[in-house]
């Protein structure tokens, strides 16, 4: 069963096949149409996408579904709109709509988000992650589902100013933008003390830090104002058994260490991320999920997408919990018949 092998795998206890999960393959409608057999494209009523969906995750046996509930729409009363690229099949995500709130870095320094946001209802969080859990669980009750927050902290950032004035503002007082992350840790507190408090034994926690070629502060800064603020995030999740599967976009290497002190039970990853070194420093003591290269499966012959998923096995699979996945996803244009034999190759090898 995906469910026992996932959480098996969460917990330590190496299964008998390595589990799997993807990201957003179930919006690849001819891939979907291709495995299934269902007639399922993107103008689909959304009744048919999730059962198109559901058969979907059945058949490539997932093990493990991300999932977080609080994400930028709990921020829209103050953000910044950056658009967004095409990414879904019919392009029905594009949105070339950009405005900033901030006109200068003081408008930044002086944000309150307490003010901005204000404060939660404690039971009432603990409500609605309990309700989402619920949800998903029912929806997909053959895998290890999640709840949790997205806009975690830089990610949060990220989406309340912008990129533009994000990094003027922290390249014009890294003091400043430091103290302004905290005031945004302590309102995000409310959320994570909720989660303590729910019937939920797995959290997400998205926070996208880096870029694909690193860190964008400077290190010392991450240390001073990221990590300290985590650790105070997470002592609740601790303190009530909860397992953290931390997910950051980019190239996190440098700070795997950081963030396995902060307690984590989990690292998502992509590519650019050296899974080797978590896997020989962690490999016995945390889960980590990836992270075969997605660009491989977009461009690749079928022995260069053999090979990256061997890649991937050979760092994990003697590790108990290691799941594959594609990183960051398996978007729309990847050609079908690549999906379908990473697919195949994975199934040939995740047997241990």
């Amino acid at each position: 069963m995906s469910f026992d092998d996932g959480w098996t795998a969460i917990n330590l206890d190496m299964p008998k096949r390595v589990p799997r999960t993807e990201y957003s393959a179930e919006q690849h409608f001819e891939l979907v149409k291709a495995v299934t057999g269902l007639d399922v494209h993107a103008k689909s009523t959304d009744e048919v996408k999730a059962e198109a969906a559901k058969a979907f995750y059945q058949a490539w046996n997932y093990d493990w579904y991300n999932g977080a509930i609080i994400n930028s729409p709990e921020l829209a009363s103050c953000h910044t709109a950056m658009g967004h690229a095409e990414y879904a099949s019919n392009g029905s995500d594009y949105n070339n709509e950009v405005y900033c709130p901030f006109n200068n870095p003081e408008d930044a320094f002086s944000f309150d988000p307490w003010q901005a946001y204000g404060e939660k209802n404690h039971t009432e969080l603990i409500a609605r992650f309990e309700a989402d859990y619920k949800m998903v669980r029912e929806c997909r009750p053959d895998g290890v589902n999640m709840t949790g927050t997205y806009v975690t902290l830089m990610s949060g950032l990220i989406d309340i100013f912008g990129w533009d004035m994000l990094l003027l503002s922290a390249g014009t007082d890294m003091e400043r933008f430091g103290q302004l992350t905290n005031r945004y840790a302590s309102w995000m507190q409310q959320y994570f003390d909720a989660l303590a408090c729910a019937d939920v034994p797995v959290v997400m926690v998205h926070d996208d830090i880096v870029w694909t070629s690193g860190a964008f502060l400077p290190p010392p800064w991450y240390r001073k104002y990221i990590f300290p603020n985590y650790k105070k995030l997470f002592t609740p999740l601790h303190e009530s058994g909860k397992k953290i599967m931390y997910i950051s976009d980019g190239d996190f290497t440098e700070f795997v260490d950081d963030i396995a002190e902060c307690g984590v039970h989990g690292f998502v990853m992509e590519p650019c991320t050296d899974m080797g070194y978590i896997a020989e420093k962690y490999g016995k003591t945390h889960v980590f999920v990836g992270n075969a290269d997605t660009r491989v499966l977009l461009n690749g012959t079928k022995e260069q997408i053999r090979g990256e998923v061997e890649r991937c096995m050979s760092i994990g699979k003697n590790c108990p919990g290691f799941f594959m996945a594609v990183g960051n996803h398996i978007p729309p244009n990847t050609p079908v018949e690549n999906a379908m034999y990473y697919n195949k190759v994975y199934e040939e090898l995740s047997q241990r």
